[in-house]
């Protein structure tokens, strides 16, 4: 058997393949190619919405009911005349802006929390029980109490969505802590006279928040669902703000003759929602490498 010596210019690839962070690996992809394409896309939409349509979201005509590709109207109108795609466009724009402040917010809570818990056990188990408080209430029964204290609108969507997310993400964290505290280079280390907030913050840290951008890309999806929940029950953003929620809501009544009332927003909702998702999926394979 011939062993070859791999050349300075192989070895110099692998190297670089090697230090390749698993988030660009995991984008180019085919899944992760889709999921970031289709995100691109949608938010695109979103921020180009005053460009792409001709109409503000809110005005009102005669023109109620329109059918897809009327003069003025790609999407046709609403019952009170409203422009359906600019209605889309702009829900879309709220959405994202609700869940880009909602995830961040609870992620970061979340983290603080698991912090707090790895400093010491009578702190990490009053955090658990308050982490187990929360996920005892489901989503729906969490977004009713939450309304019933600050009312409909965009702020309690955002507090919903950020309370819900806590727990999530700190014990995702805490999960990692744990797993990473039993290695052997956290025990060298402290072994090594490392102090505990260095050991935590140089090693444990850098080492244990890889899943916590997966759990990320998954937050966004079941945010995109919980304020479409909301506002399709009336307890979010209050109209005539548009929502992808809210006017899939408004459509109800009119399905059976209207269909395509719905069809732009949902198709809103199902493109970004699988764009999240296989970004999520194509993160998941590779961080788990």
């Amino acid at each position: 058997m011939t062993l070859t010596t791999p050349t300075p210019h192989q070895s110099t690839a692998r190297a670089r393949k090697s230090r390749r962070s698993p988030y660009l690996t995991a984008l180019a992809t085919a899944r992760g190619r889709t999921g970031l394409l289709l995100v691109l896309l949608v938010a695109l939409a979103g921020v180009l919405a005053p460009a792409l349509s001709g109409h503000a979201p809110t005005d009102q005509s005669g023109d109620t009911l329109l059918p897809p590709l009327s003069a003025g109207h790609p999407l046709g109108t609403d019952d009170l005349g409203r422009d359906l795609l600019s209605r889309v466009l702009y829900g879309i724009r709220a959405d994202l802006g609700i869940i880009a402040v909602a995830v961040p917010l609870g992620a970061a809570a979340g983290c603080a929390c698991a912090l707090l818990a790895a400093v010491h056990p009578v702190v990490d188990t009053v955090v658990q029980r308050a982490f187990d408080l929360v996920l005892a209430f489901p989503g729906l029964i969490l977004a009713l109490a939450v309304t019933a204290v600050l009312g409909p609108g965009r702020t309690p969507v955002i507090v919903v969505i950020a309370v819900a997310e806590i727990p999530v993400f700190g014990r995702q964290l805490r999960a990692g802590i744990l797993v990473q505290r039993g290695r052997e280079y956290v025990v060298a280390a402290r072994v090594g006279g490392t102090g505990r907030a260095r050991l935590l913050t140089r090693h444990i840290l850098p080492n244990a928040t890889d899943p916590l951008i997966v759990q990320l890309a998954v937050s966004l999806t079941v945010a995109v669902f919980i304020e479409g929940a909301m506002s399709f029950l009336g307890v979010g953003v209050r109209p005539p703000a548009p929502t992808l929620g809210g006017v899939l809501s408004q459509s109800m009544p009119y399905l059976s003759q209207h269909p395509n009332y719905a069809v732009g927003p949902l198709l809103a909702v199902t493109a970004l929602v699988l764009g999240l998702s296989l970004l999520a999926e194509a993160l998941n394979r590779e961080v788990r490498r």
